[in-house]
C-alpha cells in the first residue's frame, strides 16, 4: 500500500492539485482581465495585546498572497481606542511581522490618522440616505441582526430624516453621548440573510 502524496499547493491528500484557498483564483482571474492591475492588501491590528495565532494566520494569508501575486501590503494599526493602546504592542507586532518574514510597504498607517476623512464619508452617506443614527442597545441591534437562516429587521430608527441624522450625529461627534449608546448604521437591506 503506497502512502499518499501531498502536493504543497493543494489541501488534497490525493487527486488533482486544487488551491489552498478560494481566494488565489479570484486574484489571478482579475489580474488577467485587467480588472486590477496590483494586488494591495493589509493587515489592520488592534494594538491592545499581542499577538496570537490567529493574527498569525492573517499575517501570513495577507502579505503571503501580496508576496506571491507581486503585490504590496500596508500595516494600518486601528488605534481607535486609546484606552487600551500602547506602543509596546505597536513595537511588539511590527517586530512579529518581521519575525514571520514579511515586510510592509510603505510607512506604517494608523486608523486615527483617517478620522477627519471617515467622518467626511459618513455625512455623505447621511445625507444620500444611506447611512443613520442608530438608539438600538447592542443587545437589541443583535436581536434586529438577523441570520444565516432568518432575516433581519429594520431598526424602528431608521426612517429619521436626514436633518435629525445630521444632528445626533454631530452631537455624537461632540461627545454628548456615553461611548456605544449610539452607533451610525448603513441602510443595509435588513431582509436579506447574511
Amino acid at each position: 500500500m503506497s502512502k499518499p502524496t501531498v502536493d504543497p499547493t493543494s489541501n488534497s491528500k490525493t487527486g488533482p492539485a486544487v488551491p489552498v484557498n478560494f481566494l488565489r483564483p479570484i486574484i489571478q482571474a482579475d489580474l488577467d482581465s485587467g480588472k486590477h492591475t496590483q494586488i494591495v492588501t493589509r493587515f489592520p491590528p488592534e494594538p491592545n495585546g499581542y499577538l496570537h495565532i490567529g493574527h498569525a494566520k492573517s499575517i501570513c494569508v495577507n502579505f503571503g498572497l501580496a508576496q506571491e501575486f507581486g503585490g504590496v501590503t500596508h500595516l494600518r494599526f486601528d488605534d481607535t481606542n486609546p484606552a487600551k493602546e500602547d506602543q509596546e504592542y505597536i513595537d511588539a507586532i511590527e517586530s512579529d511581522v518581521k519575525w514571520l518574514g514579511f515586510e510592509w510597504s510603505g510607512e506604517v498607517r494608523y486608523a486615527s490618522q483617517y478620522f477627519d476623512q471617515l467622518h467626511d464619508w459618513a455625512v455623505e452617506l447621511i445625507k444620500a440616505g444611506k447611512a443613520y443614527v442608530c438608539d438600538l442597545t447592542p443587545e437589541q441591534a443583535k436581536e434586529y441582526r438577523g441570520s444565516l437562516t432568518e432575516p433581519g429587521k429594520n431598526s424602528p430608527f431608521r426612517d429619521r430624516s436626514v436633518e435629525e441624522n445630521l444632528d445626533w450625529f454631530a452631537r455624537m461627534r461632540a461627545g454628548e453621548f456615553p461611548d456605544g449608546a449610539r452607533v451610525l448604521r448603513a441602510k443595509i437591506d435588513m431582509a436579506r440573510r447574511t
